[in-house]
This record gives structure tokens, C-alpha cells and sequence, in this order.
């Protein structure tokens, strides 16, 4: 168990990378690369939504800025 917190603690962002690499690997040999690609898209966009949110950040405000004429 110490071990799993010092790899928590210390390199992180190495584990979740390991960790979503291994993910992809996995649905890219059942589904397909391209499915695959899609569904990390779509987790991608998730976890930006998601982040949005918890930053409470006004999805209105947002919209209106990323669609406003040039």
C-alpha cells in the first residue's frame, strides 16, 4: 500500500498518463483506431465541460464569446 500512495504522491501525472494510455490501447484493439480516437474525444470534451463547470464558469458567457461575429 505504501507503495501505491509514493507512486500517488510522486508521480502522478506519469500514472494517470500509463493509466489513459493503456485505455486507449485497449478500446483502439476492440474497437478500432477511429472509434477509439472518437471516444477520447468525447472524454476530452467531457472532462473540459466538467472542469468549466467546477470553475462555475458562465456557459453562456462562454458561448457567446467562442460564436460572436468577426
Amino acid at each position: 500500500m505504501e507503495v501505491f500512495q509514493e507512486i500517488l504522491n510522486k508521480h502522478l501525472g506519469k500514472a494517470v498518463g500509463v493509466i489513459l494510455g493503456l485505455i486507449y490501447g485497449l478500446l483502439a484493439i476492440k474497437y478500432g483506431f477511429f472509434k477509439a480516437l472518437f471516444v477520447l474525444i468525447c472524454a476530452a470534451l467531457g472532462y473540459y465541460i466538467g472542469k468549466r463547470l467546477d470553475e462555475k464558469v458562465d456557459f453562456r458567457e462562454l458561448f457567446l464569446r467562442l460564436f460572436r461575429e468577426r
